[in-house]
């Protein structure tokens, strides 16, 4: 049986972002308690005491709202109703303003061994235009505060394409983040999400262009590889060891199985959502799913997925489509959009700047 990973999708927040499309609600601590009492009554219904379970992770909104003994029941319940591995990669997203010195000594103690930090910025004014709550200082201390607790796999998120940003205030949060005890980072561009804050002209007229928006990604993808950041996906970027496991399985087109309002599944065969009502989710006995997908993970998905890896595309895996494929190589390279080694295609950093056109004329 392979493995499988578990994806528990937290949807409360503090306060709203003003770019986030993730569905959150706002907190309250009889809906937080409902809320575990419920995904603990779906990893029973779930559970499968052969299933090796060997990443977990809670993603949100902010799942370090939730108490270090709530979040200890769901990782107790995990071990109990699946073959949770000894050295599973077990992540907590968490905002810097919801950390202190003894809840990430608790948050050790119960078996999360990786955190990942909604940091954005290292920049004040930038943080506070993006409705971040958190400012730069705060977010430092959280990153030494979770390293002293024994925190040896810490990851922040960074964002780039913010109006007003600057390359050089990029770079100041780059170097500043590459100083902290860190080994992850998560670069993305801004974009403007329907039904966010952020929807309106005024926004989108602020936002860098693309050309300017480019030149960020690539001085990016260039500091942080001379930081030793590797880049193993479009966005994504890890000291030697430490790329995410549990992200990983996404773009493999390996199994997970999300549990909580809104979560989503490759599992069984299928690809199913869970609606994204809080109310529904803590009422039910087991969450209700619409299945999206009757049969994924064929070529282009596998394809596609491939593509947005560092480690690219294996030719040798595709027999019937590598002749189509490789007629198409010349252009990419000459164009500097790929390199191919006679077995893996894989993209440049250029390339990844134009990865959805790129990846269309290699499977298409």
């Amino acid at each position: 049986m392979d493995t499988l990973g578990l994806y528990i999708h937290v949807p409360f927040c503090g306060k709203k972002c003003r770019y986030c499309a993730f569905y959150s609600d706002c907190y309250s601590p009889v809906l937080a308690e409902e809320y575990v009492n419920a995904v603990i009554r779906n990893i029973r219904h779930y559970s499968h005491k052969n299933q090796v379970v060997d990443t977990l992770y809670f993603g949100g909104g902010t799942p370090s709202l939730l108490s270090s003994s709530q979040l200890d029941r769901i990782i107790t319940e995990t071990k109990n109703g699946f073959a949770l591995e000894e050295n599973a990669e077990i992540t907590l997203e968490a905002n810097p303003n919801t950390l202190n010195p003894q809840k990430l000594c608790e948050l050790r103690k119960i078996g999360i061994n990786r955190l990942s930090l909604g940091v954005q910025s290292m920049n004040d004014h930038e943080l506070a235009f993006l409705g971040r709550s958190h400012t730069a200082e705060r977010a430092v201390k959280a990153v030494n505060d979770a390293f002293d607790a024994g925190f040896e796999n810490i990851s922040c998120d960074l964002m780039l394409g913010i109006p007003k940003q600057t390359a050089e205030s990029l770079e100041y949060s780059i170097n500043r983040l590459a100083e902290l005890p860190i080994q992850h980072i998560s670069a993305y561009i801004l974009k403007v999400e329907e039904n966010t804050a952020f929807d309106c002209e005024e926004i989108r007229n602020a936002l860098p262009d693309e050309d300017t928006s480019a030149d960020m990604y690539l001085k990016m993808c260039s500091l942080l590889e001379s930081k030793e950041f590797k880049q193993y996906e479009v966005s994504n970027f890890a000291k030697q060891g430490f790329e995410s496991r549990h992200n990983s399985r996404y773009w493999k087109c390996l199994d997970y199985l999300g549990i909580g309002p809104s979560a989503h599944s490759c599992y069984g065969g299928k690809r199913f959502a869970v609606p994204s009502h809080i109310s529904d989710f803590v009422q039910s006995e087991v969450q209700s799913t619409v299945v999206t997908d009757e049969s994924p993970c064929g070529f282009e998905e596998r394809a596609m997925l491939a593509l947005r890896l560092k480690e690219g595309l294996d030719l040798d895996c595709i027999d019937s489509h590598r002749e189509d494929i490789e007629r198409k190589i010349p252009h990419l390279i000459k164009a500097g959009y790929a390199q191919f080694d006679g077995r893996f295609l894989s993209l440049t950093a250029k390339g990844f700047l134009m990865s959805n056109s790129v990846i269309e004329y290699v499977i298409f």
